[in-house]
């Protein structure tokens, strides 16, 4: 089960506040969905499920259904709050930065700044790792 399915199974909007909810959110939730989030190459896809599931969560919390056509900015600017992708790409810039301080001779920023030399092979690249 989803962490999201079981935050609103279980902290339901009329029998808990607004503001707890939304401390639940910050201490549960977002540390989920954010998990290891600063290496990822978030791609359009993976965009829209973070943002699905915050904001499904958010919804119940600000009272909406799907069908009340409020879109997601007017519910976060309800509830005062900054989206997950928002945070997404601040913990990815502050970890870049912290590699950019880094020694020259560390690892991650050798591999940060790695290009690769040579050419590739004509052709469709190969699919796995072991046709190489």
């Amino acid at each position: 089960m989803k962490i999201t399915d079981i935050l609103n199974n279980v902290f339901r909007p009329p029998k808990t506040l607004k503001k707890t909810r939304i401390k639940l959110y910050n201490t549960l939730t977002l540390p989920v969905l954010l998990c290891g989030s600063k290496t990822w190459t978030v791609k359009t896809r993976d965009a829209r499920r973070i943002t699905a599931a915050e904001m499904k969560y958010m919804r119940r919390t600000a009272g909406y259904t799907w069908t009340d056509y409020k879109t997601n900015t007017q519910i976060t600017k309800k509830l005062k709050i900054t989206q997950i992708l928002d945070k997404l790409l601040e913990y990815k810039r502050n970890w870049i930065e912290h590699v950019n301080r880094m020694p020259h001779n560390r690892l991650r920023r050798v591999i940060k700044h790695y290009s690769p030399t040579g050419r590739r092979n004509h052709g469709r690249p190969l699919k796995r790792l072991l046709d190489t």
